[in-house]
């Protein structure tokens, strides 16, 4: 795309074509769990700064739905899934072009048309990836797992790997350039996006809180909210959300 270039991952075959946007921090192994259960091709993307993926045109949410439009567009995607930093980057797009998929999936938004409430944690990423501090960006990646599961010796191992492949100045200033941003200007823009949609939130989730799922359901006038408990929808629930998201966007 001009000012850069984006690596995306095409599986399967026919239609629907899907595309997975992943998190701040997140990868293509990591979004690929919610298309396991997803029939038809299914493209997992890298936004700038992840994988191979590098854009130097400036942060910005409306960058980042230009970003999730460039892949959508070049593989012919009618579906679209965003998790965290992804489900902001789908609802923006959704906001300049309402009718451009035909089925939504918002997993865990993090935000809407405020700019995080706790930017230090944005900056404190970004301070301890410029150091080149891997430890350190490690805890701060597993910090931001349900608290349920930042025990478990497998979060442990992916904050570990992720900080590994992040760690440097390239996701720092990223994460500085999304610290004082919001998704959307105005919600209220979402009422026009008349497409089925499914939005997922889990509770205890201090990065992706379930109230930001609510008010994002309640916006968008054909939309499906779910809604899990503790643990973690991706860890302790895995089986139901594949089929959750699989049945969804089989229809």
């Amino acid at each position: 795309m001009p000012g850069g270039r984006l690596e995306y991952l095409t599986v399967g075959a026919g239609q629907p074509v899907t595309v997975f946007a992943h998190g701040l921090g997140g990868s293509i192994p990591d979004t690929r769990p919610l298309g396991s259960g997803v029939r038809g091709t299914k493209v997992f993307c890298h936004f700038r700064d992840h994988g191979a993926s590098a854009v130097t045109a400036p942060v910005s949410y409306a960058e980042l739905a230009g970003e999730l439009r460039a892949v959508a567009d070049a593989v012919g995607a009618t579906r679209a899934l965003g998790v965290s930093l992804g489900a902001g980057a789908l609802c923006r797009l959704l906001v300049q072009t309402p009718d451009r998929f035909e089925r939504v999936v918002f997993f865990l938004p993090a935000l809407l048309d405020r700019a995080p409430e706790d930017p230090a944690r944005l900056l404190a990423l970004a301070e301890r990836a410029a150091a080149g501090d891997r430890c350190g960006l490690a805890e701060l990646l597993l910090a931001e797992q349900p608290k349920a599961v930042r025990g478990l010796l497998e979060a442990r191992r992916w904050a570990r790997a992720r900080a590994a492949a992040l760690a440097g100045p390239a996701f720092a200033r990223l994460c500085r350039g999304l610290a004082g941003q919001a998704a959307v200007p105005d919600r209220a823009l979402l009422a026009r996006v008349d497409v089925p949609a499914l939005v997922i939130g889990q509770e205890g989730d201090d990065v992706h809180p379930v109230e930001v799922a609510r008010a994002l359901a309640a916006v968008l006038p054909r939309a499906e909210l779910r809604v899990f408990g503790e643990g973690g929808a991706l860890w302790a629930h895995r089986r139901e959300l594949r089929d959750l998201v699989g049945g969804f966007l089989a229809e």
